[in-house]
């Protein structure tokens, strides 16, 4: 007793001696230390933000959580490739808010750990991240026995205390036994926060970590559970080398851990910000052997695990979409949201069918749902590019009611999102737009590029909204420092900017700049050299007389082979362009007059350039270098194409002929019927012909030359004829998307006159008569060339 009493005597008077001590040096050694290790940390990152949920809605200030950065939030691809991409599908040609990335870089997303936030000027503190994420684990009581309730972390050790824990570690040294190791680390995991630091920097507490791993096989489960939770508490940085150890040993002994319990190790790496691929994949196998022990708040658990870590293996997705569809009407509403969010994360497709019911579930329970929440649908069906058309009216009334109160990431996410699906709906956009220039302030660049080009490529007019563009713009200015790290968002904000007509001088100056130029082009993960080249095409184009830098030759010519390369076995293959070109030869009278090439190289996209003199013959269309190669045709040669006469109408169009025309006895007239429309758009052609002998004479005779040809050398009108397809406009609409209106208009100042063959017009043709597509054809070319006389 007497032992005892003076061993705590001896203790506290070494303790006060040296806690004058321990301060002076915190103010001197413990801060750069922590600066040393953030900045590490940071160092580590590229491109990862914390995610932030003050940025989907505000929320009252709670303690700060000492995992911050341990909600890290990975944005991926707009238009990343997807299986199966339910809606549509985009081609290599297309252009993206987010590049697309190399395999090596999919490789490294998919184990990177968790990362930090890289500081902004205007960087504020991190909230908790206690709140949105995480909340679905407080929807049941179940989840306390998976998951590390971060709000229920006590305070009920001061630092005096933690220091005598420390002074017995340096008594007993090496002669600890598992269970002394486990409940010092948990008291000191029991420190107030702003204290963490101290006993962090203290050697002694180094010297813990060491005797907790020379003991580690003799930890039981739940002990090692314990140790790991202290570790999340004290903050421990996820690049600690103990932690490998830890790893190493949980891997061991995954076969003889419960489900739960590999939950919670889980869920304590994921507090940590820890990359655990080789655990994860040991958790996997377990829940592969044990689908009988999953409920719902383990389903919900494991899609949360398996967004943050951003692997699923193939064999899991078919029974967690089986659990998913069998739990499905029970599940709530935040429940809901992590199920969509950690499905987003992972890249994983559900079918279509198990996904319209999973936006079902979300649309029948949307008013319960938090911001944060529907912001995570929204994301899955950005990723699924998914067309649930009540969801997305229903969002017509629930984003302007929710916008006052939501910060701009999470407006970003919905614009971007409606952007993504091709879906305009007025109301959305001008509630977004009316709320950005209150929170534009806490707008990263990146926040900033996505927006700018969601609202451009939905064709949002600087005169609709006149605040939107400029404090976007203004935005661009002030984090120009970040475009060093990421120039990508330079890029995408500029493009965004064009599709709106709008040209800040000084930062396509910037992003054209050769210092700029050098630093996209040696990027190893991402493909910049693309939208360099249209920025640079516009310029040419659209500013003309600016003092803009340009793209070298060499690089405009490499970027234009690997389009046309491209464009030669995807965009020139395919059936609708390839019918439109053989019906154009025909109808002008040989392959001479027609060119499938790429105009306008920098747009990505090709056109059959046709040209006409001043009385509508067809001129010859030169073969350009590195594009179609034309055989040679006798450029004297008489067209031989087809008239298209009175009768020949009058039987196309089933109209009726004058009484002249009707007293022709020879003429064959062919039986005409109606043709029931595949759709309401395709009723342009509702009359279906049977061919005669007359009528295919008529179509098939020669041209003959108008006898008011000119002896002068005619002008020449260029057409540039476009194949259009749905994916060119905004959903169900006829309004050309971004990129497509920004191309319209720059045929139009480099001299050509689009004749556009919609395809709600042009693909019901493709099952019709070859004269119906001839008379089609040439309504399109020569009637229209008429109107702009």
């Amino acid at each position: 007793m007497s032992a005892t009493v003076l061993f705590h005597h001896v203790a506290k008077r070494h303790l006060y001696a040296n806690i004058q001590r321990v301060f002076i040096f915190r103010s001197q050694r413990l801060s750069s230390n922590v600066e040393n290790g953030e900045q590490k940390r940071e160092e580590e990152t590229e491109s990862t933000l914390v995610y932030k949920p003050s940025a989907y809605y505000k929320r009252p200030s709670t303690r700060s959580s000492i995992v911050g950065r341990s909600e890290a939030e990975e944005e991926l691809s707009v238009n990343r490739p997807l299986n199966p991409a339910f809606r549509q599908k985009r081609s290599p040609c297309s252009i993206s808010a987010s590049r697309r990335v190399s395999s090596t870089r999919n490789t490294l997303l998919n184990t990177a750990s968790d990362r930090v936030a890289v500081p902004t000027p205007n960087a504020t503190k991190e909230p908790s991240v206690n709140s949105a994420p995480r909340a679905f684990q407080r929807c049941r009581p179940e989840y306390r026995n998976m998951t590390h309730d971060l709000s229920q972390c006590s305070s009920t050790v001061d630092l005096n205390e933690a220091l005598l824990v420390l002074h017995k570690v340096t008594v007993q040294k090496s002669n600890m036994e598992a269970s002394e190791v486990t409940h010092s680390l948990s008291k000191l995991g029991q420190i107030p926060q702003e204290q963490i630091v101290v006993v962090r920097g203290d050697k002694r507490f180094n010297m813990l970590l060491r005797y907790s791993v020379e003991i580690l096989q003799n930890f039981t489960t739940p002990q090692l559970l314990d140790a790991l939770r202290a570790f999340v508490n004290l903050a421990l940085p996820h690049s600690h080398s103990i932690l490998g150890l830890y790893e190493t040993e949980f891997c061991r002994r995954s076969g003889e851990m419960e489900l739960h319990q590999l939950l919670l190790a889980a869920d304590f790496w994921r507090c940590l910000g820890r990359a655990v691929p080789k655990y994860l994949e040991r958790l996997f196998d377990n829940v592969s052997r044990n689908y009988n022990q999953m409920g719902i708040p383990e389903l919900v658990q494991l899609l949360y695990i398996i967004g943050e870590g951003r692997r699923c293996p193939d064999s899991l997705v078919q029974p967690l979409e089986s659990l998913l569809m069998r739990h499905l009407n029970q599940l709530k509403p935040e429940e809901l949201g992590a199920v969509c969010l950690g499905l987003f994360k992972s890249q994983r497709s559900l079918s279509e069918r198990a996904t319209r019911r999973l936006v079902d579930r979300a649309l029948a329970i949307v008013e319960d749902m938090s911001d944060f929440g529907i912001v995570n649908v929204m994301k899955f069906m950005r990723f699924s590019y998914l067309d649930h058309l009540p969801w997305l009216e229903a969002m017509g009334s629930e984003i302007p009611r929710r916008a006052p109160h939501m910060e701009v990431q999470g407006l970003m996410h919905v614009i971007l999102a409606f952007s993504a699906l091709h879906y305009r709906d007025d109301r959305v956009l001008l509630a977004v737009a009316e709320r950005l220039p209150d929170v534009v302030s806490r707008c990263r660049s990146k926040d900033a590029a996505k927006m700018l080009w969601a609202f451009g490529t939905l064709g949002v007019l600087p005169n609709q909204c006149p605040n939107l563009y400029p404090c976007l713009t203004a935005i661009l200015r002030e984090r120009q420092v970040e475009f060093q790290r990421y120039p990508e968002h330079l890029l995408t904000a500029l493009l965004g900017l064009a599709f709106a007509g709008l040209f800040p001088e000084d930062l396509l100056s910037l992003a054209l700049s050769a210092e700029f130029v050098n630093k996209a082009c040696n990027s190893q993960e991402l493909e910049l050299r693309k939208d360099l080249f249209t920025l640079d095409g516009t310029v040419g184009l659209e500013l003309p007389e600016s003092a803009i830098p340009r793209l070298s030759l060499a690089i405009r010519e490499e970027v234009t082979k690997q389009l046309w390369d491209f464009a030669q076995s995807d965009i020139c293959q395919k059936p609708e362009v390839l019918e439109a070109e053989d019906v154009l030869r025909k109808l002008l009278g040989g392959e001479v007059f027609v060119r499938k090439h790429m105009i306008l190289p920098h747009l990505r996209s090709i056109d059959l350039e046709v040209h006409l003199d001043q009385n509508d013959q067809p001129v010859p269309v030169s073969s350009g270098h590195g594009q179609q190669n034309l055989a040679p045709q006798n450029l004297n040669a008489r067209p031989s194409g087809v008239t298209i006469t009175d009768d020949l109408l009058a039987q196309l169009t089933n109209t009726q002929k004058s009484p002249l025309q009707q007293s022709n006895k020879f003429l064959q007239k062919p039986e005409v019927h109606t043709v029931e429309p595949v759709r309401e758009r395709e009723s342009i052609f509702n009359v279906g012909i049977d061919l005669t002998d007359n009528l295919l004479m008529a179509l098939t005779k020669s041209r003959k030359r108008s006898s008011r040809l000119s002896d002068s050398k005619p002008s020449i009108q260029r057409l540039a004829v476009q194949v259009t397809h749905r994916n060119h406009y905004c959903y169900r609409t006829e309004q050309l998307l971004g990129l497509h209106a920004l191309k319209r208009r720059q045929l139009a100042l480099a001299g050509y006159r689009v004749v556009e063959l919609p395809h709600w017009e042009w693909f019901p043709l493709l099952r019709r008569s070859y004269a119906e597509k001839l008379a089609y054809l040439h309504c399109k070319i020569f009637s229209c060339s008429d109107s702009k006389k």
